[in-house]
């Protein structure tokens, strides 16, 4: 079986004209279009919400996080935007991994697209629903907390509070979250036992947004830039007012819980960044995709960094970073301060923003579904185009549904880190075919070239470099990684305790007096705090560690990311590999590895039930197979 067939990009331009010939999408968008959906993307829940842990993790020190992951994010932005100059037609990266590696690498890559789109969205419908219901409680509008949050959210709530009221806790003990999925437990109509308990806002959303995107490509358009300009005047009227409540010994310590603690946020962070990659998915409907594309995406993402730098300085600066880790960080420093007026302002825009996001993911998805039904690897109904809004008619309503149905019942955590793994996914290959493709003398042309540096000794001095860091200032870590011997982290402590266990170091804390439980003491410290508590005697060896086959299970990303490592230095010193795409596939496999083994488990289930579809539809079905036929 030919796995690996590949199309070339005379054969993509030949059938993009027969496409515009036929059932052609709309060409309306230009370069300010392009660059508005980039900021649409991006500058969403993790600018109004994310933020926030982000900055409790990691104190001031966090906005080297956002630059890093504008690097990283930079990086594959380049490579992305040589193939859209390259390949100019809707598909993103599953079009150019078709050129690149082959159908069964463009599948996967699909397949992943499908799932970085849809549990996307529903992450960010379940956001937009927190801040809608939010903002109308603000004005005494509460609607039951049962048609407002998810169902195993909802159990979940009520297991831990019971749990925790039975050992003595308090329900001061929890976050608002977790007393609304108890009200919404307790409060709901059942039926036969069943508790009827869904998030309709989130429902009401997707249905909008999916008619708005259904209706045509102006409509979306006019949307995302009125969204785009409300958002980015509110958020320069934050860093603004902001300003003058900046208080510079906020900053110190910088570096509270040190590069761990930095890092900490990557996953939440990045998911925050990934929609700069939806640009590519409109190529078919840009006046001009070869030039526009890639100027879209860059200024895009640069505009967001220097935005999310700029809240996370005034954020960190008007109140110290341990007071946030809240859902609403914008809105609640300025109530924290008495800035009443632009906190309502804040949570109305947030909404705007959140929809923006949502608005450009529905977007692009089924862009993604019409690029792989025209070639054969889904049922031909999903390239079908509307005659009279040209726009992908029935794709868009499948995805609305698949979106909106999990959206009622999942819950946040749930799916960010799948939609983050499947996104880096994309971005690493996208970034390998640039390099697959960069000694091909058959490479098609490209108008955007990737700025060339040799990595054949910079890459493994680099290498070197980061080891010696590494060893020179994180030295225990390393020690640690290697002999997979790990500390229990402050969110786990409490899962290995028995009840009379978590009552005698209650007792030895003397923490009854204080009319304290574990389970508060706990989730009120910062990281140094947390590595004094379980450094006493009191705290037994057992309960400080993980055992080591434990840690070594959940190292082992790590362990592929360090081979993979030693395999692209070498491959860069044979193959003279250019630097920019090499950092890119580089800073991606990093991020991966930081995601952890349960997202890799459900990313790999994922995958297997792709290559199902394949063998089972898609191959036989691949116009590639019709024409070798």
């Amino acid at each position: 079986m030919n796995l690996f067939r590949r199309k070339t990009l005379q054969s993509i331009l030949e059938q993009a004209e027969i496409n515009s010939a036929t059932n052609n999408l709309k060409r309306s968008l230009k370069v300010k279009d392009l660059i508005a959906f980039g900021i649409a993307a991006i500058v969403g829940a993790g600018i109004f919400g994310t933020i926030g842990k982000a900055s409790f993790d990691g104190g001031p020190g966090v906005i080297f996080l956002f630059i890093f992951t504008a690097i990283a994010c930079g990086f594959s932005a380049y490579a992305y935007a040589e193939f859209a100059s390259m390949v100019p037609v809707a598909g993103s990266a599953y079009t150019y991994s078709y050129v690149a590696f082959g159908e069964v690498v463009a599948w996967l890559i699909g397949w992943s697209l499908i799932m970085e789109y849809s549990i996307g969205n529903i992450a960010v419908a379940i956001s937009w629903s927190d801040y809608f219901t939010g903002f109308l409680a603000g004005f005494k509008i509460n609607i039951p907390a049962y048609l407002t949050t998810d169902y195993s959210s909802a159990s979940s709530a009520f297991d831990t509070v019971t749990e925790t009221l039975r050992m003595g806790g308090t329900m001061n003990d929890f976050e608002r979250s977790v007393t609304e999925g108890y009200a919404a437990w307790i409060n709901a109509p059942t039926i036969f036992g069943f508790h009827i308990i869904f998030d309709l806002p989130a429902l009401l959303i997707i249905v909008a947004i999916t008619a708005l995107v259904y209706r045509g490509i102006e409509e979306t358009k006019r949307a995302s830039n009125i969204m785009v300009f409300v958002k980015l005047i509110v958020i320069l009227l934050v860093i603004a007012v902001g300003a003058f409540y900046v208080k510079p010994e906020n900053w110190n310590p910088f570096m509270p819980n040190g590069a761990s603690g930095v890092l900490k946020g990557i996953s939440s962070v990045f998911f925050a960044y990934i929609g700069f990659d939806a640009i590519s998915t409109t190529a078919e409907e840009c006046e001009n995709p070869q030039r526009d594309l890639p100027r879209g995406m860059m200024w895009s993402i640069a505009i967001c960094t220097v935005l999310y730098i700029a809240i996370a300085l005034v954020l960190t600066g008007m109140v110290s970073y341990t007071k946030l880790n809240v859902g609403d960080p914008l809105a609640f420093v300025f109530k924290e301060l008495n800035v009443a007026w632009l906190s309502g302002i804040i949570s109305l825009s947030a909404i705007v923003a959140i929809t923006s996001v949502l608005l450009v993911f529905q977007l692009g998805q089924p862009r993604i579904w019409l690029s792989m039904s025209r070639d054969g690897l889904l049922p031909k109904a999903f390239s079908k185009v509307h005659p009279k809004f040209k726009t992908p008619s029935y794709a868009t309503i499948v995805t609305g549904i698949i979106v909106a149905v999990p959206a009622l019942f999942m819950n946040l955590t749930m799916v960010t880190d799948l939609c983050s793994i499947g996104t880096l996914f994309a971005f690493t290959l996208v970034c390998a075919g640039v390099l697959r493709l960069q000694n091909d003398p058959n490479k098609p042309a490209s108008r955007f070239k990737i700025p060339y540096m040799n990595a054949k000794y910079v890459y493994p001095i680099l290498i070197v470099i980061g080891t010696v860091i590494m060893v020179k200032f994180n030295n225990d870590g390393v020690k640690n990684f290697m002999t997979s011997n790990g500390k229990v982290e402050k969110e786990n402590f409490m899962n290995g305790l028995v009840t009379s266990r978590i009552s005698e170091i209650e007792r030895a804390f003397e923490l009854d007096e204080r009319k304290v439980s574990l389970v508060s003491y706990i989730s009120n410290m910062n990281q140094k705090q947390y590595e004094t508590f379980i450094a006493r005697e009191e705290i037994y060896d057992n309960e400080k560690s993980n055992d080591r086959i434990s840690v070594f299970f959940k190292n082992i990303p790590t362990w592929f990311f360090l081979i993979a490592l030693l395999i692209l230095a070498y491959r860069a010193f044979k193959n003279n590999y250019s630097m920019i795409p090499l950092m890119g596939l580089t800073s991606c496999l990093y991020m991966m590895s930081e995601m952890g083994m349960t997202n890799w488990v459900g990313f790999t289930i994922w995958l297997a039930v792709g290559l199902v579809i394949y063998f089972g539809y898609s191959y036989n079905n691949s116009v590639l197979q019709t024409d070798e036929d």
